[in-house]
């Protein structure tokens, strides 16, 4: 019998090891060891013992004497069994986000091995968890549609009807539905899964965090029985396992969860649906630093599944693909249901109400608002704008925030005394005066939630008030408990940052007050204008969900901004013009790619040292097409004792960042200076 040669990557996350070994399959190990298969070898010349993944078998060795091959010492019990597909995705992980393979292997194998052994269907998981009991009586009161008969409306029907028709003829291009708030997109989405696992496929449905899956997996529970299975972060490893299996087992055809369920092993998966594919939370904070919609597209392509997105308000990445034709754009533009039409909006200048003696958090039309809802038995969400949140500097007499004459994002203050731009290095000291009004009122700005729900306890005393934010919402099942209790109508008012506005529905609510929507406009990023806009446009979409109409109140020192106005008009294609006029104009992403590259250690004139040396290195031997910005201080430039610089790199092409990133990492391997300091590559 001719022998078999396992090609494996070791378990070392070092580029020198990240490559190719081969080893021999002993024959009694045939039946047990396919691609996927974590095994354990010997290594180097002391021949350690590591753990390393087979990710191909052949039948001869490549460039190496047969005889001198090492065989491979066995199969780690326990361990999770990859695919070929999700082994291919990890290799296109690994070239595309600048990571090591084993790094790349990592995570497409999140859940390893069973810690307790466990047989229990997804009501039973939804039950530990806290989350059935309050969705139950929430939805015996009235205030949710049963799920399991869908009447979609005329605009609903034309998209899934033309995902059938594509999906039976073999098409599998990626469907974008851009629909506003409340227009249903998951009706939509369920009547495709409908159609996919009539065809004997399975479905991943992926969410941006934990608090929307509180509306989410009850509504998928009506339609589709125990047959869906849960992911999220707050299950314990042993339930992580227990999902995994079922779908690997075929007990289960969805998996609804987060960022890691987009890798779960069902054998023949047909649909991914990405829902609020805008969402920051799609977007890994380790290496590979991926972006889920990139690797959930590579992913449907490898396995021969339909790609489908959704927003009300889409990433400009994605809706330019939309409208380039490289996605299958369908619009949803009325509401579904009881709520025939969008909220009111209305924008409240904060200058003019300082300038006439309101210095409360709360403007007096907002106010007023309040005691009418209060009044007649309604419910009001008070939204906390603190995305991006950093300490910038701003007036309150004109509403200008200092920024950066080079980049056009707000300067950050430092230690009170300077403001810095942490994307060109522009600084200059912290000013008496506002440098276009010459007010004094020149200050930080910021507010916290507790704040805000003293001062509405204050003003409101007979209001029974909620708060919803890290701290109430730490325990297992928080977010539930907190949102399942507003939703019985056990209080007047809801207090929260943007967990608050992302996706729940609940008819009681007829107001909302956006307090300071300006704030994440300040923050150091190209992206803050469209994150402002996202926001306020979904914090919107949470009024007048039910039978009565919803206000929105939008407060602003800014409200000539287009963000502001365009979110509060519910007018995506206009802020998607305005702001594409920037992005071309700066030469920002998706206009342009960008590499940004974080160097970290507790030597701070090192790390800086290091820092100059790659940029000098980049602009000597890429310089020609390539822009280098930087290096400048991380915005939080100190963390645990290390300093921490990053270096901006731009180009029209992805393919020459990567081989930047690629001839960096291969001399920051060879200088011994460098074990000491800590290198990150994030591209966008």
């Amino acid at each position: 019998m001719a022998d078999h040669y396992a090609s494996i990557i070791i378990d070392i996350s070092h580029e020198n090891v990240d490559r190719i070994f081969q080893y021999r399959i002993p024959e009694s190990m045939e039946a047990k060891i396919r691609i996927g298969t974590q095994v354990s070898v010997p290594f180097g010349k002391a021949n350690r013992r590591r753990k390393g993944y087979v990710v191909e078998i052949t039948d001869h060795v490549d460039g190496y004497d047969a005889g001198k091959v090492k065989d491979v010492d066995g199969v780690i019990a326990g361990s999770v069994t990859a695919d070929e597909r999700l082994i291919q995705l990890a290799w296109w992980m690994k070239e595309r986000y600048g990571s090591t393979m084993n790094q790349a292997l990592k995570t497409v194998l999140p859940v390893k091995k069973a810690v307790k052994a466990r047989n229990r269907k997804v009501v039973e998981t939804m039950v530990s968890d806290g989350w059935l009991p309050g969705l139950l009586s929430h939805r015996e009161s009235g205030s949710s549609e049963d799920s399991s008969v869908i009447s979609l409306n005329e605009e609903q029907r034309k998209i899934a009807d033309a995902f059938a028709a594509d999906y039976d003829a073999g098409l599998r291009t990626p469907y974008y539905i851009y629909g506003i708030t409340g227009s249903g997109k998951t009706e939509v989405y369920m009547e495709m899964i409908d159609h996919v696992i009539g065809a004997g496929r399975q479905v991943i449905v992926l969410i941006p965090e934990i608090s929307l899956t509180y509306q989410t997996v009850l509504r998928f529970y009506h339609r589709f029985g125990d047959r869906i299975c849960v992911m999220h972060s707050r299950l314990s490893a042993g339930e992580k396992y227990d999902q995994m299996e079922r779908a690997r087992n075929g007990r289960a055809d969805i998996m609804i969860g987060a960022r890691s369920a987009l890798f779960t092993p069902f054998p023949n998966l047909g649909l991914i649906v990405m829902d609020e594919e805008q969402e920051d939370a799609y977007r890994s904070e380790g290496a590979p630093r991926y972006h889920t919609r990139e690797a959930a597209e590579k992913l449907a392509s490898l396995s021969g599944a339909v790609f489908v997105m959704g927003s009300a308000t889409p990433s400009l990445e994605a809706y330019t693909k939309a409208e380039g034709g490289v996605y299958q754009k369908m619009r949803l533009t009325r509401r579904a249901g009881r709520s025939r039409s969008l909220a009111a909006t209305e924008i409240i200048d904060l200058r003019e109400e300082m300038q006439e003696g309101n210095k409360s958090i709360f403007s007096r039309r907002l106010e007023t608002l309040i005691r009418e809802r209060l009044d007649h038995g309604e419910q009001t969400m008070l939204f906390i704008n603190r995305r991006g949140y950093s300490s910038f500097v701003s007036c309150r007499s004109c509403g200008n925030a200092v920024k950066c004459p080079h980049c056009d994002v707000s300067l950050t203050l430092h230690h009170k005394t300077r403001l810095v731009c942490h994307y060109c290095g522009y600084t200059i000291p912290l000013m008496r005066t506002c440098p276009v009004c010459s007010s004094e009122y020149l200050a930080g700005f910021g507010i916290g939630t507790q704040k805000v729900e003293e001062m509405a306890q204050e003003r409101f005393p007979d209001a029974r008030v909620l708060r919803m934010d890290m701290d109430t919402t730490a325990r297992k099942g928080g977010h539930e408990t907190v949102l399942s209790a507003f939703a019985r109508g056990e209080a007047d008012i809801l207090i929260g940052t943007q967990m608050i506005v992302k996706g729940h529905d609940i008819p009681g609510v007829t107001l909302v007050g956006v307090l300071a929507a300006d704030t994440s406009l300040y923050a150091p990023d190209y992206r803050c204008g469209e994150r402002t806009f996202q926001l306020l446009t979904q914090a919107a979409g949470r009024a007048g969900r039910g039978d009565k109409p919803g206000i929105a109140v939008i407060q602003t020192y800014m409200p000539e901004h287009y963000s502001i106005r365009t979110a509060a008009a519910q007018d995506y294609e206009e802020f998607y013009r305005q702001e594409t006029a920037y992005r071309k104009l700066m030469a920002y992403p998706p206009f342009c790619h960008m590499l940004q590259i974080q160097v970290s250690g507790k030597d701070e004139n090192l790390t800086a040292h290091m820092m100059e040396q790659i940029g000098m290195s980049v602009e000597k031997n890429f310089g020609a097409r390539t822009r280098v910005i930087g290096p400048v201080p991380a915005p939080v430039y100190k963390v645990n004792d290390f300093y921490r610089k990053i270096l901006y790199l731009k180009n029209e092409n992805y393919d020459i960042l990567v081989r930047i990133q690629k001839y960096i990492q291969q001399r920051w391997e060879e200088t011994e200076n460098c074990r000491r300091l800590v290198i990150q590559y994030d591209f966008s």
